[in-house]
């Protein structure tokens, strides 16, 4: 068969579950669907698309079986009844969860004669089936290589590697990045707003410096990976500094002063154990400790 001749199951109809099933159909292939509410899946059988009556019945239908469900509770609710066979099939669960449940679901799910990829929708609905889409995956190799001609109607596919968490993992240290980029914008808007200047008209620059920081991060994991952390460009004592100046010019305009707050605690911290000679990465150190919450 060629990739578009493969049948292709999607079990869950939220938004991301008929984006899914809707660019497996603009791509050709048969696709059958179900969801608990079944009106769900009106458009995509209006646009072609097969309603399964049951879960083992959509199953049965394909030997690839996409989920999207509410949570990994919700996935081993419907896939453990009786009537659903998943032996020689293939799981890949885009459902949102942490890495423990995708271990824990891929276990179960071998066990039950199931070859199980677990993966991650790095995208809004809309922008499923084209390259935009950063689809994640992780688990056994061979299950991932055997269906990725198929996979590839949903964006740009990524293997990460046989541990079933990394997907999970991968989903959400790019959540820290988007909230921490997202949060420092907004501490400077929120500052420059009370100099009359606004949004629209900083957001241009902070774009520019969030990609001049995002240029530093191959050069800075040398030294994470490596544990040598010489100050070529700047030592955490002198960032230290720069940060009680954020601080203090919140707090003189009147604006929130948590977050900068936060950075200057974990690298008060960092300082004391003797790392201020150091370059700004060997705050990894602060990082992979425990929360004291």
């Amino acid at each position: 068969m060629n990739n578009t001749d493969t049948p292709v199951t999607v079990i869950g109809l939220g938004l991301m579950g008929q984006a899914l099933a809707g660019a497996f159909l603009k791509a050709g292939h048969p696709t059958t669907v179900w969801n608990r509410t079944a009106s769900k899946a009106d458009g995509l059988v209006a646009r072609g698309a097969r309603l399964a009556p049951t879960v083992g019945d959509a199953v049965r239908a394909g030997s690839l079986t996409i989920i999207c469900v509410t949570d990994y509770q919700a996935v081993r609710e419907l896939f453990g009844t009786s009537d659903v066979e998943l032996d020689g099939t293939t799981l890949v669960n885009l459902t949102s969860g942490d890495s423990a449940q995708a271990r824990e679901t891929a276990r179960w799910a071998e066990q039950r004669g199931a070859r199980y990829l677990d993966g991650a929708v790095m995208a809004v609905p809309p922008t499923v089936g084209t390259p935009e889409a950063v689809i994640l995956h992780s688990g056994p190799q061979a299950a991932f290589d055997a269906h990725k001609p198929t996979l590839d109607a949903l964006g740009t596919v990524t293997h990460l590697g046989a541990d079933h968490g990394l997907a999970s993992l991968y989903d959400v240290a790019g959540l820290a990045m988007m909230w921490s980029v997202l949060n420092a914008w907004l501490q400077g808007t929120a500052m420059l707003r009370t100099a009359g200047v606004d949004a629209a008209t900083y957001a241009p620059f902070a774009q520019r410096i969030a990609t001049g920081v995002a240029e530093w991060l191959p050069g800075y994991a040398e030294q994470i990976d490596s544990g040598s952390f010489p100050a070529e460009v700047s030592a955490l004592e002198t960032d230290a500094r720069a940060m009680a100046h954020l601080i203090e010019e919140s707090e003189a305009v009147g604006v929130n002063a948590e977050l900068p707050k936060l950075f200057k605690a974990m690298a008060d911290r960092s300082i004391a154990a003797g790392n201020g000679g150091k370059q700004y990465p060997v705050l990894i150190e602060e990082f992979s400790k425990p929360g004291t919450d």
